[in-house]
């Protein structure tokens, strides 16, 4: 059985540190996103957490990206830190109505990050999965429930339908319970792998892919990855895209049926300066 794709990522591609470092000194900062993912294959959107953008804003990253390329959208914080999942049903419409639709083939998982201090609660939950589009067209269709707060007229224009995907990271112990491993896999819905001192590390599969964030294991946001640490990442990647597990994989539940998937991994760590580096130590290894 041949794997899924790897795709080795960093979250945010706008830094001063890169500058002169990951980028070339002189690089036009407008040019970096195309420098960016000429090297990698995938990139999280962070701005997309803080506010809604506007369609003319995807349409312009998806036209500096080549064909192979995704972003993977951070959805706002005001769906999951203010709102914690509580009437959500037009938050989320006015986030997709906002453009995301518009990056087109380039549009990757749509990341959920829960807040550390929101505990488990299966009701909630629940709900909040069932909402979820699984693909284009029902994206589209929610989208369409959109209220006034659009900073730009909506856009929902779906050429082919094509499946969306989510991932939902988790920040609070309760998380780690079989009953929320269930209500993942019931939807198809990936627990993102967060590498952090911080916050609970599950590598329970629960999707048809699989999507890590490697925030840095000994210091929050700030320590980089080193050679031992890469290899063991590697070790992991390879068998998840295979449809196997790593060896070290620390679950809660069952073992997923063996199939092969599509893997997501983004460095945001080191306060960013070696989040690139790292990348590209890490896409090395898989070659």
């Amino acid at each position: 059985m041949t794997g899924g794709i790897i795709r080795v990522g960093i979250s945010g591609w706008t830094y001063p540190p890169w500058r002169g470092t990951f980028y070339p000194k002189g690089l036009r900062q407008n040019q970096e996103l195309h420098y960016a993912a000429s090297h990698l294959r995938a990139i999280e959107v962070n701005g997309t957490f803080y506010g809604l953008q506007k369609p003319d804003t995807f349409a312009g990253w998806a036209e500096q990206v080549g064909g192979e390329f995704v972003f993977a959208v951070k959805a706002p914080r005001f769906i999951t830190h203010i709102r914690r999942l509580r009437d959500i049903e037009v938050p989320v419409a006015n986030f997709i109505a906002s453009g995301i639709l518009r990056l087109g083939v380039h549009l990757g998982p749509i990341l959920w990050q829960f807040p550390p201090n929101f505990s488990y609660d299966r009701e909630r939950v629940a709900a909040f999965l069932r909402l979820l589009p699984n693909d284009t067209a029902m994206a589209a269709d929610l989208g369409r429930r959109h209220d006034g707060k659009l900073h730009a007229p909506a856009w929902l224009d779906v050429t082919a339908r094509r499946p969306v995907r989510h991932a939902v990271e988790i920040r609070h112990p309760s998380f780690c319970c079989g009953e929320f491993i269930d209500l993942l896999r019931a939807h198809n819905v990936a627990l993102v792998c967060a590498d952090s001192v911080a916050w609970p590390r599950l590598m329970d599969v629960t999707a048809d892919f699989v999507y890590c964030r490697l925030h840095g294991s000994q210091e929050l946001y700030a320590s980089g990855y080193d050679n031992d640490s890469l290899d063991r990442w590697a070790s992991r990647l390879k068998p998840w895209a295979g449809g196997d597990e790593p060896d070290d994989a620390t679950r809660i539940a069952a073992r997923p049926r063996r199939r092969k998937r599509d893997v997501f991994v983004f460095f945001d760590n080191d306060l960013k300066v070696r989040a690139p580096a790292n990348a590209m130590e890490l896409i090395r290894r898989l070659r």
